[in-house]
C-alpha cells in the first residue's frame, strides 16, 4: 500500500520528535511519503496529487483544519446529492491539533503515538469504513457547521492562534461565554427551513452537525444532536433565544451523559437529507471549527458513505 502522511507542523500538539516516530512506525505497514504543509490550503494541494498520482491511503496528522483541507483536495463535489463516482483514496487522521474532534469521534486514541498503533493494527487487519459526510458552501464538511455565536468562537480562535497564543479547551471556554454575553439583546436574524416541515424563524443560531458527540473541550463530550452519526442524515440545532437561564439550561443538558436536549426555545431534529439556512443580514459561518467569514445564505446537504476511513467499525 502506498501512502502519504500530510503532516501540519505549525499544529498544537505535534513535535518534530514524535513526527518522526509516526513516520518510522508507519514506514513497517506502508509505503510512505512525508509532506509538511507550509501554507494554508497546502494540505489541499498535497491531497489533489497524490488522488491524482494514485496514492492508497492519505494520512493526515494535524487538526480538524488540516483533514479538512485534505477531503477538499482530493473529494470531487456530489453528484445530485450523492457520493462522487469512481476511486478516491483511503483517508485516516492521527491526532495533532487543539481539539481533533474528528478523530475523537472515529474512535481514534487522542495521543498521537497510541493513534499511530491503533493505526498500524487496523491497516493490518484490513479494517475499513464507509462514512457520510455533510456538503455545504461548495465544500465537504466531517462533524459540524454552523452559523452564529459557534462561528464567532471559532474568529476568534483563529485571531488567538493568529497572535502566537496557545488553544486550548480553557480558551473555547472562554471565547464561548464572551461571545455569549456579547451576543445578548441582538435580534434573532436566522430562519430554517427542513423538508416537511414548517420554516423556523426567529433564531439566534443554528449547528448542523454530522456526527455526535462533538467537542472542543477536551473529552468533555457535547450532545447537540444525539442521534446523528456519520451513518444518518442531519442534525440541526437551533436556539430561539438568548436568555441567560434557557442557555444554562440546554447548556446542562448538552453536557450530560445520555441526554436528549429540549427548550421550548430550542429548535432540534436529527436525520434530515438537507437543510437551508436563511439570515436576515451577514452572519459568521464556519465549519469543522474554521471560521469561514460572512453568509447570508447556506444550505447544507448530506452525502451518504462519501469516503472510506480506516477506523474502527464500532467508536467507544
Amino acid at each position: 500500500m502506498r501512502a502519504l502522511l500530510i503532516v501540519n507542523p505549525n499544529a498544537t500538539s505535534t513535535t518534530p520528535a514524535a513526527r518522526d516516530l509516526l513516520a518510522h512506525a508507519l514506514e513497517s505497514r506502508v509505503s510512505l511519503v512525508v509532506a509538511h504543509t507550509s501554507h494554508r490550503g497546502h494540505a489541499a494541494e498535497l491531497a489533489e496529487q497524490a488522488a491524482a498520482d494514485g496514492i492508497d491511503l492519505i494520512v493526515v496528522h494535524g487538526g480538524d483544519g488540516t483533514v479538512n483541507e485534505a477531503i477538499n483536495g482530493f473529494l470531487a463535489p456530489p453528484t445530485r446529492g450523492a457520493a462522487p463516482v469512481g476511486w478516491t483514496p483511503q483517508i485516516a487522521v492521527l491526532p495533532g491539533g487543539s481539539a481533533n474532534v474528528f478523530a475523537r469521534s472515529l474512535g481514534i486514541a487522542a495521543d498521537p503515538v497510541d493513534a499511530t498503533n491503533q493505526l498500524i493494527d487496523l491497516i493490518g487487519a484490513g479494517v475499513r469504513r464507509r462514512i457520510g459526510l455533510g456538503y455545504a458552501d461548495k465544500r465537504w464538511f466531517t462533524f459540524n457547521s454552523g452559523l452564529g455565536i459557534d462561528a464567532r468562537v471559532c474568529e476568534s480562535i483563529d485571531n488567538s492562534r493568529n497572535n502566537g497564543h496557545i488553544v486550548s479547551p480553557s480558551r473555547y471556554v472562554r471565547a464561548a461565554i464572551t461571545e455569549f454575553f456579547k451576543s445578548i439583546g441582538n435580534d434573532p436574524t436566522l430562519t430554517i427551513e427542513c423538508p416537511d416541515r414548517e420554516p423556523v424563524d426567529g433564531v439566534h443560531y443554528a449547528f448542523v452537525s454530522n456526527s455526535s458527540p462533538w467537542t472542543y473541550m477536551g473529552t468533555r463530550p457535547v450532545h447537540t444532536n444525539p442521534n446523528t452519526s456519520f451513518d444518518t442524515g442531519l442534525g440541526v440545532f437551533a436556539m430561539r433565544s438568548m436568555g441567560v437561564a434557557s442557555g444554562l439550561r440546554v447548556s446542562r443538558q448538552l453536557l450530560a451523559e445520555g441526554a436528549e436536549p429540549k427548550s421550548s426555545k430550542l429548535f432540534r431534529v436529527d436525520d434530515v437529507p438537507r437543510v437551508r439556512i436563511t439570515a436576515a443580514e451577514p452572519i459568521g459561518f464556519q465549519m469543522d471549527g474554521d471560521y469561514l467569514g460572512m453568509r447570508e445564505e447556506v444550505e447544507f446537504f448530506s452525502v451518504p458513505a462519501a469516503i472510506e476511513v480506516v477506523a474502527p467499525l464500532t467508536p467507544q
